[in-house]
Order: C-alpha cells, then sequence, then structure tokens
C-alpha cells in the first residue's frame, strides 16, 4: 500500500513550520465553530467566517483575504484531514493588528506541506496562496487526535477591528 499523494513531498517542496501560534496581544473577539467534513461545509464555513468578521467591523480587504485563507486550509482539511465519524473545526481569534486563523482536523499524521505546482496542475497552490496572503504559518499537534493548521493575517485598517 503506498502513501497518498499529500505525504509525499516532492523537490522544491516546503514543509509547513511546526509551531504554535504566540499570541501577538490579548485577544479582543474568539469564535469557533465544527463542520462536517465534507465539501459543503467548506462553503459554510466561509459564510460564517465571512458573516462573523462583518459582525466585528472588519472591511471588506480584510474579510475577503481572512475568508479566502479560511477556505484553502478547511478545504485541505477535507480533502487531507478527513477521518469518518471526525469534525473539523474553524477557530478566528482577532488580535489588534491581526486576525490568526486556525482550521483542524483529526488526521494527525497528515502534515501540512507547500508544493511546486506547475502550470497544468490543478491542486497544490492553497498553502502557497494562504502564504502570500498571511505573516506568519504553522501546524501543532491537536490533543486529543489530530492537528491544527494557523495563518497569522496583518489587518489593514489596525486597530479598530474587533472593538464594540
Amino acid at each position: 500500500m503506498s502513501l497518498p499523494p499529500w505525504n509525499h513531498p516532492r523537490r522544491g517542496d516546503a514543509m509547513l513550520p511546526m509551531t504554535t501560534p504566540n499570541p501577538q496581544q490579548p485577544a479582543t473577539r474568539q469564535w469557533k465553530m465544527q463542520f462536517t467534513s465534507t465539501p459543503r461545509c467548506v462553503r459554510l464555513a466561509r459564510s460564517q467566517v465571512g458573516k462573523t468578521l462583518r459582525n466585528w467591523g472588519y472591511g471588506e480587504e480584510d474579510i475577503d483575504r481572512v475568508v479566502l485563507v479560511c477556505s484553502e486550509l478547511a478545504t485541505n482539511a477535507v480533502q487531507h484531514g478527513h477521518k469518518r465519524g471526525h469534525l473539523f473545526e474553524v477557530r478566528l481569534t482577532h488580535e489588534d493588528t491581526s486576525c490568526l486563523v486556525e482550521v483542524s482536523d483529526a488526521a494527525s499524521g497528515r502534515l501540512p506541506h507547500r508544493t511546486e505546482a506547475t502550470e497544468d496542475d490543478e491542486h497544490g497552490r492553497g498553502l502557497q496562496l494562504v502564504a502570500v496572503l498571511a505573516k506568519e504559518t504553522g501546524h501543532h499537534p491537536r490533543s486529543p487526535i489530530g492537528k491544527t493548521v494557523w495563518a497569522r493575517l496583518a489587518l489593514t485598517w489596525g486597530e479598530e477591528a474587533g472593538q464594540d
């Protein structure tokens, strides 16, 4: 039995660092939700994240970037981190000038890595896109099962985000 293709780094691939995000500042807002591990629920996660960020007062540019990063990480959780009977979780943490996006799934052995996608590849660009949009990325084990992949995005409009 061979390993699935996402467990075979190719030349030029880069592993995401195994790190836990250090809080930049005290969190002013947090939100999390669990979803069934299906493509339809990735769409639902995008929708819920967008609504949450609008309620927090984020600008449309920041919302678009955070939703896109969430979508890429949630899609990876569904495609590569699915374990029957387990959900994936999306968590947002607003920190004064940044937003931390964390997506957890049940598969601990399938670690994320950026691939060098060719022009004809239909997949393999998601983590590259996340790396461009985020100021930090990484992953860490999740207890009792699985892993969390995270990205911290700088906000374009600073400290007003997340204030009541």
